[in-house]
């Protein structure tokens, strides 16, 4: 269970650059599931905190303006990575400039893919794929209407 730390006491306001609203994902190995979101989906390190072994303690990953957190969990905040199964336990909803390339670079990268690029009911074409923490990742280039922002909810 979550308790108040030190840690939080001390905790900065938030930067600038970052989201009001951030996701955190946990991944049974975060050291090798943050390679995999670079590799495959693209993301960029803006920080990452390893401990003696250089194993993934916390990371935050970009894309655009978008941020991720990622870890394998702590036990004092009650967080943990599961091992990967056939469910899902979250899905990220991502926009990309090339949805083809992107399915293109994950698949190559061995992402496993739950859906191929499609279109979508929303003007976007999408795919979806899957990464070992039991996230899925929806990828999406906005066409029609949507891409003149002209989104519909």
């Amino acid at each position: 269970m979550w308790r108040p730390s030190a840690y939080d006491a001390g905790m900065p306001a938030r930067p600038d650059d970052s989201p009001q609203i951030i996701p955190y994902l946990y991944y049974e190995d975060a050291t090798k599931a943050l390679d995999f979101l670079v590799e495959a989906f693209g993301f960029e390190v803006k920080s990452a905190f390893r401990d003696e072994n250089g194993d993934v303690l916390t990371a935050q990953l970009r894309t655009g303006d978008g941020v991720v957190m990622m870890g394998p969990g702590m036990d004092e905040f009650g967080t943990r990575g599961v091992k990967d199964t056939d469910w899902a336990t979250t899905r990220m909803f991502v926009y990309v400039d090339d949805v083809d390339a992107h399915y293109e670079r994950a698949r190559a990268a061995g992402a496993r893919i739950v859906s191929e690029p499609a279109m979508h009911f929303s003007d976007n074409k999408i795919y979806v794929a899957g990464d070992s923490g039991r996230q899925q990742w929806i990828f999406a280039e906005p066409t029609g209407a949507a891409a003149e922002g002209e989104r519909h909810a």
